[in-house]
């Protein structure tokens, strides 16, 4: 059974796809410092606790297991966070990619497959947004993303280490067995703040902003289920073993879906209101982000199944789940 490494593998993306692997026969060496992840939630390969800015542990997980790829998910991702202290986002989104990827190097693997975002974009200039749209980041978060997509590139051009960067959209949903979601501490993600608010450990959900140029005058998401994702690395990985070179694909469904929707979807998921309060807009956000998945479609035969009731009837059975265990 092939392995491959999977850096961040303990995080909400990252375990969806370390599940997807497993059942594709590869097996996923989890290696994660456990500042966003959850041992929990590593539970189809061996965990590495390590950070991927140490090159040493790197090379020692890299000798020890002979991996024939690299998932990269190992990033800071709040968006707010990015802009309070930029710094931190470079050093470990930038730094740590390039650590670890002249580990991999070192160890004979040329081959990555690179979890990016449509932050990478920044405002829309055509909808829904391919892989040719101008990158234009609002946010130092987007802009480490794309620094290092540029790296990777830079890689693939002049040493011949191949990557596939796969630029999401809004990753949601969980597991439909139950056994893992989205997680985060403290939670800033849209879609496990509604919910918590239906489970009452919130008092209401908050709206940032209602004044943009959209149809209902909130902002507009692209809700793509993490299992969904999770196939397209799968694809990706197996398109890059078979020694294709390196290329981006955008993984979105090209429908999106407003604030306002969103919360009458939850309304709709967990059969409870959801108290709402108002709030201005917050720096570094885009009015609308909605991906164009015809690269994907045609290279990796990939496309989103599960739609917004799925993500959310899955997210909710999870936390549901999680709050009468008493997490």
């Amino acid at each position: 059974m092939r392995t491959v490494l999977v850096a961040g593998g303990a995080g909400y993306v990252g375990s969806h796809t370390c599940l997807a692997l497993a059942e594709a026969g590869f097996t996923p060496v989890v290696l994660d410092d456990l500042s966003n992840g959850h041992r929990e939630h590593v539970q189809w390969g061996p965990l590495e606790i390590g950070d991927i800015r140490d090159a040493a542990r790197l090379d020692a997980v890299f000798n020890a297991y002979k991996p024939v790829a690299v998932l990269h998910f190992a990033a800071r991702i709040e968006v707010g966070e990015s802009v309070k202290d930029p710094g931190a986002f470079f050093d470990n989104n930038v730094s740590g990619t390039i650590t670890l990827v002249e580990a991999a190097r070192r160890a004979g693997v040329e081959a990555l497959v690179f979890s990016s975002t449509c932050a990478t974009f920044g405002d829309p200039v055509t909808l829904p947004m391919d892989e040719t749209h101008p990158q234009a980041p609002l946010n130092p978060y987007g802009r480490s993303k794309l620094m290092v997509e540029q790296a990777l590139a830079d890689y693939g051009r002049y040493v011949g280490f191949r990557s596939t960067v796969l630029r999401y959209f809004n990753a949601a949903g969980a597991d439909p067995e139950g056994r893992i979601g989205e997680w985060h501490e403290p939670e800033t993600h849209a879609i496990p703040l509604a919910i918590q608010v239906a489970l009452g450990q919130r008092p209401h959900f908050t709206i940032f902003g209602d004044d943009y140029d959209t149809r209902d005058g909130t902002a507009v998401r692209d809700y793509v289920h993490v299992l969904d994702l999770a196939d397209a690395h799968v694809a990706a990985l197996n398109r890059l073993l078979s020694g294709a070179s390196s290329t981006s694909y955008n993984l979105g469904t090209g429908h999106g879906t407003t604030v306002k929707e969103l919360i009458s979807g939850v309304e709709r998921a967990t059969g409870r209101p959801l108290p709402v309060q108002m709030a201005g807009r917050r720096p570094g956000d885009a009015p609308i982000l909605v991906g164009d998945n015809a690269k994907a479609r045609a290279d990796l035969g990939w496309s989103p199944s599960r739609d917004l009731d799925v993500i959310l009837g899955s997210a909710w059975r999870w936390h549901q789940a999680q709050a009468a265990a008493g997490r």
